[in-house]
This record gives structure tokens, C-alpha cells and sequence, in this order.
């Protein structure tokens, strides 16, 4: 599997940690950045991420910030995507299952590298069950059409 992986300045240090240990389990990485500790915007570093993704490059993506939840709010307003904050094994691999999540934002605040590498690799390796979740993930895609229909009029 190919992985799209970014961070804003406050995640370098961890998604660097997090490349190598995917490294170590076979995963193909494009790393996206950002390479510094400057401070930086992580809506471009989504943006980039999940350009990846939606263009068929890589099969998934991951997404570091302070607490995750400015990456996943940036990634969630790009069409196909369906990026989900997991902080612990449970919310991991029931956005997988139900939600087919194929975005992990992170934080590189909250958790610990070692809980981290856990999350990841659970929701690597989790599966979509699809049936009744697909029908709600379609739902999911068609709300922005529904906001395109009503902001046009």
C-alpha cells in the first residue's frame, strides 16, 4: 500500500518517526511535509495530502497537527475525502469499518509514539465491512452536491 504522509511544523518530529516505522512494515511513503520547524499552514499540507489521494497515487493518507483536528477539518472539505481524528484503537477502526476513512489525522501532542504506531497500524489494517456503512458513506459524498444545489440558488 502507498501512504501520503504530512504534518504541520508541530508533527515534523513525529511523522518522521511515524515514515520509518511504516517503512519498516512495507508501506510505500510520500512525504509530503512540511521539513522544518517554522511555523506553517496545515490547510496546504492537507491540501496536498489529500490531492494525492484523490488522484489515485496513493491509497490512503495521514495527517499530523497538534491535535488532528485542523488537519481533518482541511481534508474534509476536499471532495472524496473522508478523514477521521483517532486517538485510540476503538475510534481507529470503527472509522475503517463504518466510515472507510481513508485520511488518519493525528496528534502529535496528545499521544505517545508508542500508542501512536498502534492506532496507525490498526487502522492500516482494518477493512470497510461495507453493506448498510456503504449506502451512509454515498450519503456522505452526495452532501456535497447538496451544498453545491443550495448555495446556487
Amino acid at each position: 500500500m502507498k501512504i501520503s504522509i504530512g504534518s504541520d511544523h508541530r508533527g515534523v518530529e513525529v511523522r518522521q518517526s511515524l515514515i520509518e516505522t511504516l517503512e519498516s512494515w512495507d508501506y510505500q511513503i510520500v512525504d509530503c511535509g512540511s521539513f522544518g520547524t517554522e511555523s506553517c499552514d496545515y490547510p496546504d499540507i492537507a491540501r496536498e495530502v489529500c490531492e494525492r489521494l484523490v488522484a489515485g497515487e496513493v491509497e490512503r493518507g495521514i495527517l499530523l497537527c497538534g491535535t488532528g483536528i485542523g488537519m481533518s477539518i482541511a481534508a474534509n472539505k476536499i471532495r472524496g475525502i473522508r478523514a477521521a481524528v483517532c486517538n485510540d484503537l476503538k475510534s481507529a477502526e470503527m472509522s475503517r469499518r463504518h466510515n472507510d476513512a481513508n485520511v488518519l489525522c493525528l496528534s502529535a501532542d496528545i499521544m505517545a509514539e508508542r500508542s501512536l504506531d498502534d492506532v496507525v497500524k490498526r487502522w492500516l489494517e482494518t477493512e470497510f465491512e461495507g453493506g448498510r456503512h456503504q449506502r451512509r458513506v454515498d450519503k456522505i459524498g452526495e452532501l456535497f452536491q447538496w451544498q453545491r444545489e443550495t448555495t446556487a440558488e
